[in-house]
């Protein structure tokens, strides 16, 4: 495919809209909404999200996935001491973003992050399968490694030290995050490129609802 080939890549969107009347106070209840929407709509993962974070005025993102989402906020889980980690430690400000392709839809977060307790981490990382909690003892995620075979000799290894153990510990350097949300912003696409977007803005204990031009 060339470059023309791309430039006339269009989808004309015409499946829903999105009003201040139908919205709820909440935006985490319209969210949930959606969400549901997407798992009954053959969104394959619809809790897969992209985070992204910033460093040194460099943007940096990703595809995580989605493991909670309350009034609280956007929870998620990884390695401390990966590069998402590390640029979490010195700018705790990220946010993400929900694309819902067959649906016609987005969604976008943006908020402050904090970790979760050692409990919810600890809670969360023995409600995996066996072999991701190993997993997360063998990858020092982000670091460079000398081959694939070197990373299935140490999980080799994990599953060695831990044969004997019903309930593996949870690694020290992996854990739980929230994004507590500040703004969320709900995308419908519409046709003509005339998109509805209504934005959720954090005033003290409440939300204010903006509509965005297109």
């Amino acid at each position: 495919m060339n470059s023309k080939d791309i430039s006339n890549l269009r989808i004309h969107y015409e499946k829903s809209g999105l009003s201040e009347a139908s919205a709820p106070a909440s935006p985490l209840d319209l969210f949930h909404s959606w969400f549901a929407g997407a798992l009954q709509g053959g969104i394959r993962e619809p809790n897969a999200m992209v985070l992204s974070t910033v460093s040194e005025n460099r943007p940096h993102a990703r595809v995580v996935l989605l493991k909670g989402a309350s009034e609280e906020g956007f929870e998620f889980y990884t390695n401390y001491n990966s590069h998402k980690g590390a640029q979490l430690a010195t700018n705790p400000y990220a946010a993400l973003t929900f694309f819902y392709d067959l649906l016609e839809r987005q969604i976008r977060v943006e908020g402050v992050i904090r970790k979760l307790s050692a409990d919810r981490s600890d809670a969360y990382f023995h409600s995996r399968p066996r072999g991701s909690q190993i997993g997360a003892w063998v990858s020092h995620q982000s670091e460079k490694i000398s081959s694939q075979q070197a990373l299935e000799e140490k999980q080799k290894f994990y599953e060695e030290k831990f044969k004997d153990l019903e309930v593996i510990p949870r690694p020290d350097h992996w854990g739980g995050y929230l994004l507590v949300p500040e703004s969320v912003e709900f995308w419908q696409g519409r046709p003509n490129r005339l998109h509805d977007r209504l934005l959720y803005t954090r005033e003290g204990d409440s939300w204010g609802i903006s509509r965005l031009s297109p």
